[in-house]
């Protein structure tokens, strides 16, 4: 048996083999790059490898690069044909234009993503539009399931996709003002990031690389457990203080109109810290 990749012809590593080796019909071996390759151009390849030989995947290869030429040869300007991905419906050049946001956000964020994840990040162009950012994302499955999944943050919500080896994908969409904490679960084999909504709480597990998973909560946990609620808290107990001076009391109260200034405080609850503070001056 070769070595080498039977498609780029480098010398196979232990990597390409951890999981077993990516071996086709007839005996040859892709290494996980060519893998992700041509997966892109047919999902069965990562679930059902061995029922295609390297005379398949070149076939493959040669049909999708003149597909490619065509397009670029194309001057018609038709409207393209729609995608539809359950209720959601696109066309073609939306999709293509979504895609390519995405991987360069996938590639700013140094994501850091399983090759088990390639259908749900090709769910992503129907879900995000252009004007929507990519702020944190990880390999995440709900706990006590088979599926792969991802776990996406965007500046508004948390959506999740999971999918199982030959099922439709499963879409959960977590809009910021419904998650009301977000907790971090450590664990020496596969942490768990809980969302905790308003009548339960979601669990995702990350068991393909805690760090990342570790990594995807620091860069997003500020916007759900929001240090500026703490401020609030801190002037609440302020409000308790039997012998507060003049001039703290006057602080707190700017620091009041601030948070009401920025949306964090309604003008009832401003009025309701500052009657308590107001009437310490008494």
């Amino acid at each position: 048996m070769s070595d080498n990749c039977a498609l780029c012809n480098t010398e196979l590593t232990s990597m390409d083999t951890l999981l077993g080796a990516n071996k086709l019909s007839d005996g040859t071996i892709l290494c996980n790059k060519c893998l992700n390759k041509v997966s892109d151009i047919n999902d069965e390849l990562l679930y059902n490898l061995n029922a295609f030989s390297i005379n398949d995947i070149n076939k493959m290869l040669s049909k999708e690069n003149t597909e490619a030429a065509q397009a670029v040869m194309m001057v018609e300007k038709t409207l393209p044909a729609a995608i539809d991905s359950g209720s959601h419906q696109i066309s073609k050049e939306v999709y293509k234009r979504r895609h390519q946001k995405i991987k360069n956000e996938l590639e700013r964020l140094h994501a850091n993503l399983s090759v088990f994840t390639k259908g749900e990040i090709k769910e992503l162009p129907y879900l995000i539009s252009e004007d929507e950012q990519i702020t944190a994302i990880t390999d995440a499955q709900f706990v006590n399931t088979l599926d792969a999944g991802v776990l996406v943050a965007t500046p508004k919500r948390m959506i999740s996709v999971s999918k199982g080896m030959f099922g439709a994908a499963k879409i959960n969409i977590y809009p910021n003002e419904t998650i009301k904490q977000l907790s971090f679960v450590t664990h020496p084999r596969s942490p768990i990031i809980q969302l905790h909504l308003e009548e339960r709480t979601v669990e995702f597990e990350c068991y393909m690389d805690k760090e990342d998973a570790e990594k995807f909560y620091d860069t997003i946990k500020n916007i759900y457990n929001n240090p500026q609620e703490q401020s609030l808290k801190q002037i609440t107990s302020a409000n308790k203080s039997v012998s507060v001076s003049s001039e703290e009391i006057f602080n707190q109260l700017e620091k009041l109109g601030k948070l009401r200034e920025s949306g964090i405080l309604t003008d009832a609850e401003f009025a309701e810290q500052k009657k308590k503070l107001l009437e310490q001056l008494k």
